[in-house]
């Protein structure tokens, strides 16, 4: 059985709603404040974390780029919400957030998607069997950017850049194939052994984050470069200045 924590204020949502996901074999821990949430999911250890966006003491967004940060939970991170909000949608997936779904979605649906999260988690977590096997590589230098495999270091500039594993990875991935143009599906079966379903955004959120890391532009990306239709490519004549 599978485990969630769901942080919702609600009670009857979120007894509503773990009763639900219990009777299909999701275990729901439900906490009710935010400013509780890191110390209840440290506790419990759970496969996938479900948040609302109000709640009291800390807000869903500001937990989940928390969590992110601090590098404390690597898990998926779903916010489940009334707010039906495009910029909410994106800032969500830019803070580290896997998906975004209304409260108003049915519960069929809402159980499918929790279900294709926890089965690419699942996945992800055979970890060393998947991910690109880096050590032992000779590191990579792109102008002022270096990538050592065996520190599992990036600096850029005189700058380390801190990266977790999933992030590192990818970065490699790109790295390793400078110039060429890498889809969805390739990165995802590479990074995790899952085929790209058509939802998933978890690449286009790593991507996001590394930019974001790395200097790059968020509006006009030069350094890792959105392939319209494709994917992305690792530019890598971009990185002689900062």
């Amino acid at each position: 059985m599978n485990k969630i924590v769901f942080v919702e204020d609600d009670q009857d949502v979120g007894e509503l709603i773990a009763a639900y996901l219990n009777r299909h074999d999701i275990e729901v821990i439900v906490e009710s404040r935010g400013d509780r949430a890191e110390a209840t999911i440290a506790a419990a250890l759970p496969d996938l974390v479900m948040l609302d966006i109000m709640l009291p003491g800390k807000d869903g967004m500001t937990l989940c780029r928390d969590l992110r940060a601090s590098q404390s939970w690597s898990g998926p991170i779903v916010l489940l919400t009334s707010l039906d909000s495009d910029m909410n949608h994106i800032l969500s997936l830019e803070m580290g957030a896997n998906d975004y779904i209304l409260k108003t979605t049915p519960p069929a649906v809402l159980l499918a998607r929790l279900r294709l999260h926890l089965r690419q988690a699942g996945s992800s977590s055979q970890g060393d069997e998947i991910a690109p096997k880096v050590a032992g590589q000779n590191a990579l230098r792109f102008g002022t950017l270096s990538i050592d495999p065996v520190n599992r270091q990036v600096t850029l500039g005189s700058e380390v850049v801190a990266l977790s594993t999933a992030d590192f990875d990818l970065l490699w991935e790109l790295a390793t194939h400078a110039g060429s143009i890498l889809n969805r599906d390739a990165l995802l079966k590479t990074l995790r052994g899952v085929s790209y379903d058509g939802m998933d955004r978890s690449i286009d959120v790593a991507i996001s984050r590394l930019r974001k890391k790395l200097l790059d532009s968020a509006t006009e990306p030069y350094r890792i470069k959105t392939i319209r239709n494709k994917g992305y490519l690792f530019a890598p004549h971009a990185w002689d200045a900062l």
